[in-house]
């Protein structure tokens, strides 16, 4: 490998755009090979990129080699042996959200990861959103005081999606917690920690059609006594959105991944000289698909100019705590994730 990073991706269409995207803005990442098994539209893909090849198979992409990196950018049930197989055929992994549907498909995931001695990022792209980011970084800087509670929501009207239909084939058991409120729920895991317990319900009333409850509310315990709500709906009649609310003892702050600010609320004096609120509007980009910032960070990771963050762990116990809201809804009791060391 020289001073560019070459990378394979599995998946070309939807998110799978987006990384090829990214791949091809940076300057120290090169697009080796693409993989999809729709076998005209990756041949066009191919064709528009310029690539003299491309694979219906993965496998055969593996054997083929000549790439450092493959992103998997496939359906979920398909992650654990796309990532395994790719860290045993010596290559570094980007691995979209969710890591796996499963404690045991996590556990594989890590174990091949730690054997190969591979960087493994997962993509939990939320860390990546410009506006998730400054919300994390002035709860870190105390611009809010202590936290004492956070909600967080993944709504998405799945009935309008077109190509997702994937989503909903009862040949395996997508819940939605795990497939997209994996967002929301990360994103809180990033700010609050890591919860100690969940509690859930749920319910199917607006995708009848769908094999799985399309409707869940989970609430959590987080560490030194904060807590927290994660609403996800993939039936719900609003435009895509992930709001989000951290609430502190010096103020609080709203936002979400679709406006081009963030709001901020603290205490003050009136020009009456009563006790009110300054409410702050501060702007930023709006990137809720960041895949470019993803394929930086891998790039830096493998150059070695930077340490690896969304790890495989990391990834693993996202899935943890969003199986324990799927458990909790199901048995009516709270849960205990079974978080991986």
């Amino acid at each position: 490998m020289e001073n560019k990073v070459r990378f394979a991706v599995i998946g070309t269409e939807g998110i799978g755009r987006s990384h090829i995207e990214g791949i091809l803005r940076n300057e120290n990442a090169s697009l080796a090979a693409i993989c999809d098994v729709d076998e005209p539209a990756v041949r066009a893909r191919a064709e528009s990129l310029g690539l003299p090849t491309y694979y219906t198979d993965y496998k055969d992409m593996l054997r083929a080699g000549g790439f450092d990196c493959v992103v998997i950018c496939t359906p979920d049930s398909f992650h654990k042996d796309q990532c395994v197989d790719s860290l045993n055929a010596g290559c570094h992994v980007i691995c979209e959200k969710p890591l796996a549907m499963r404690i045991d498909e996590c556990e594989a995931i890590i174990a091949a990861a730690r054997a190969s001695g591979k960087h493994f990022m997962v993509g939990q792209v939320c860390r990546k959103t410009p506006a998730f980011a400054l919300m994390k970084a002035m709860v870190d800087r105390g611009d809010i005081g202590e936290l004492f509670y956070v909600e967080s929501e993944y709504a998405h009207d799945y009935s309008i999606l077109g190509r997702g239909e994937w989503r909903k084939d009862p040949s395996y058991i997508r819940h939605p917690v795990v497939g997209g409120g994996c967002h929301a729920m990360d994103l809180l895991r990033w700010i609050a920690g890591d919860p100690t317990e969940v509690f859930a319900y749920a319910n199917h009333k607006m995708l009848p059609d769908w094999p799985i409850d399309d409707c869940t509310i989970s609430v959590l315990k987080y560490p030194n006594g904060v807590i927290g709500k994660v609403l996800t709906s993939i039936g719900c009649k609003r435009p895509y959105t992930m709001r989000t609310q951290l609430f502190g003892s010096k103020g609080t702050i709203l936002g979400d991944n679709k406006s081009p600010y963030i709001t901020l609320f603290t205490p003050c004096i009136n020009e009456k000289g009563k006790h009110s609120f300054k409410e702050e509007q501060i702007p930023i980009d709006i990137n809720h698909h960041n895949m470019a910032a993803e394929i930086s960070d891998m790039c830096d990771i493998i150059l070695g100019k930077m340490p690896l963050e969304i790890d495989v762990i990391e990834g693993a116990n996202t899935v943890a705590v969003c199986l324990a809201a799927v458990e909790s809804a199901e048995c009516g009791l709270p849960v205990k994730p079974h978080y991986f060391g």
